[in-house]
C-alpha cells in the first residue's frame, strides 16, 4: 500500500490511487459520517466547528469521524492557521469511481 501524503500542513492523506471503494463504501454507511458528506456536497470547504455544530455534536465525536472521512480519502483536510478546513476529494473521487458521489449525496 502507498505511503500517505503529507503536505506541509502535517495532515496525512492517502493518495488519489489508494482510495479503495469499500473502504469509502464502509466509511459511508455510518449515517452520521453520510451525513457529512452530504453537508460537504455543495463544493465549500467548512471548518471542523461548523460540522459539529450542523449536526449538533461533540467537538471530539465530529472530529472522530472527520478523521475515518479523511483516512478513507472521502475528504481533504487543510490547515488555514489554528483552522482546519474540511472538503470532499470530488475530483479524485469521481476519477476513481464515476458517479459515486452522486449517489451518495442525492
Amino acid at each position: 500500500m502507498a505511503t500517505p501524503t503529507v503536505g506541509r500542513d502535517r495532515i496525512p492523506h492517502p493518495p488519489a490511487v489508494a482510495i479503495d471503494l469499500a473502504t469509502v463504501m464502509r466509511t459511508v454507511g455510518d449515517p452520521l459520517r453520510l451525513d457529512i458528506v452530504r453537508l460537504l456536497a455543495d463544493g465549500r470547504e467548512r471548518p471542523c466547528s461548523e460540522l459539529s455544530e450542523a449536526l449538533d455534536l461533540p467537538a471530539s465525536t465530529a472530529s472522530y469521524h472527520l478523521r475515518l472521512l479523511r483516512e478513507a480519502g472521502v475528504t481533504r483536510t487543510r490547515a488555514v492557521g489554528v483552522h482546519r478546513l474540511i472538503g470532499l476529494r470530488r475530483d479524485d473521487l469521481e476519477e476513481r469511481f464515476p458517479g459515486l458521489l452522486d449517489v451518495l449525496t442525492r
